[in-house]
């Protein structure tokens, strides 16, 4: 985390708070770091939880299957694959206790009035515009709805197009900065599957600009 800019700092603290958080845009401008930072503190923790219970409960299944398959080759290609997807479970959750053992240094960065300033501007934006952001995302899905992505892809997506819509970042910018922030909370299909959706989003925007 060492030498990471104020605003990547920002776009992740808010990211992890965006879940935790409720309240008017008025109410929300009032927030102090404590509070975003124990937001975001409970939603790193409450993603490890969920995923080791996914792991869990996939590999519970597949040693059910290996047990009663009576050495079917269908049901025992079918458990393999379930122990598979556990272990990427159980990888991805290790990846977030990695993420959360830096929280010390994120705390302090947290501290930091630009940090703290922008990341308000973000989650204040998302609550206000929020219908608005969706509709556009929903538009930009191929045979999908929002409301079935996992939480943490719906609001690295939001985060990406508050930033373009409303605090004027550079699409690249924001497009990146969404898929690493994917690549640090999602996993690989995730990440992929944002990269298209905000490749599509930009696209709409720029269709929707008044030509000059």
């Amino acid at each position: 985390m060492q030498n990471r800019q104020p605003r990547r700092i920002a776009r992740e603290l808010a990211l992890l708070s965006l879940s935790q958080l409720s309240g008017t845009v008025e109410r929300m401008a009032t927030q102090q770091i404590s509070s975003l930072v124990t937001a975001a503190i409970r939603a790193l923790s409450a993603e490890v939880q969920e995923t080791l219970e996914v792991a869990a409960a996939e590999v519970q299944r597949s040693s059910e299957r290996l047990l009663s398959s009576e050495t079917r080759a269908s049901d025992v290609q079918s458990a393999k694959a379930m122990i598979n997807e556990a272990i990427e479970l159980t990888q991805a959750a290790i990846n977030r206790v990695g993420t959360a053992l830096e929280l010390p240094e994120f705390i302090q960065l947290s501290n930091q009035q630009e940090v703290r300033a922008y990341a308000l501007e973000i989650i204040t934006k998302v609550n206000a515009k929020r219908a608005e952001i969706d509709q556009l995302l929903d538009e930009a899905m191929v045979n999908w709805q929002l409301n079935r992505l996992p939480r943490i892809d719906r609001d690295i997506l939001r985060v990406a197009v508050v930033e373009i819509m409303y605090i004027g970042v550079p699409d690249r910018v924001a497009v990146n900065e969404a898929i690493e922030l994917a690549k640090r909370y999602s996993d690989e299909e995730g990440h992929r599957f944002i990269q298209g959706v905000l490749r599509r989003v930009t696209d709409q925007l720029k269709t929707q600009s008044p030509t000059t």
